[in-house]
Parts: structure tokens; C-alpha cells; sequence
């Protein structure tokens, strides 16, 4: 569940509140009584590693489409981006 910041617009008093996403906003201070508003933050997310490309999740697709289906007409546009072919050029299926 995700926790939410509030601070009151009375009294300054502020605090964490870990609620479900169904849960209604919380409108009064637990100090003074007064009006209560949500802050936000920047995320705590980093996206590191691969995946995160247009190109770096064709190659697994295709893999996996092609093993779904058989060898199929696909079959030569699988090998050269799973890397197989001779020719060595992995630019060749972001391209196109």
C-alpha cells in the first residue's frame, strides 16, 4: 500500500499516512482540526538496466513468436535479430 504525505494548511503539522488506493483522502488535521492537504514528491523510481529501449525487448519477441508458431515465413527475420546470423548486424530489425 502506498504512503501518502499530508500536511495541515493550519497549523503546518505534517505526517505520513500509509492508505489503499480505495481509501478516501484524508480532510483534517489530527493536531488542530484544520484543513489537510496532499504533497507530492518527486518518485522514487530509477529505471536501470535493459528493457527500456524500443529495440531491446524485439529480439525475445520475436524469438518467442517464432517458437509459438514454427518456423513460419518469419523464420529469417527471427535469426538475425536473436543475433544468430553471420552478418553480425544487430541494427538491421530496429530499422525496419
Amino acid at each position: 500500500m502506498p504512503t501518502y504525505a499530508y500536511a495541515c494548511k493550519e497549523c503546518g503539522h505534517r505526517f505520513d499516512q500509509v492508505q489503499s488506493f480505495s481509501d478516501p483522502t484524508l480532510t483534517e488535521c489530527p493536531v488542530c482540526g484544520g484543513a489537510l492537504r496532499k504533497e507530492y514528491g518527486s518518485i522514487g523510481v530509477t529505471f536501470n538496466g535493459s528493457g527500456f529501449y524500443r529495440t531491446d525487448s524485439r529480439a525475445g519477441a520475436s524469438t518467442a513468436s517464432t517458437t509459438a508458431s514454427g518456423t513460419g515465413s518469419s523464420g529469417s527475420g527471427a535469426s538475425s535479430a536473436s543475433g544468430t546470423s553471420s552478418s553480425g548486424s544487430s541494427s538491421s530489425p530496429a530499422a525496419s
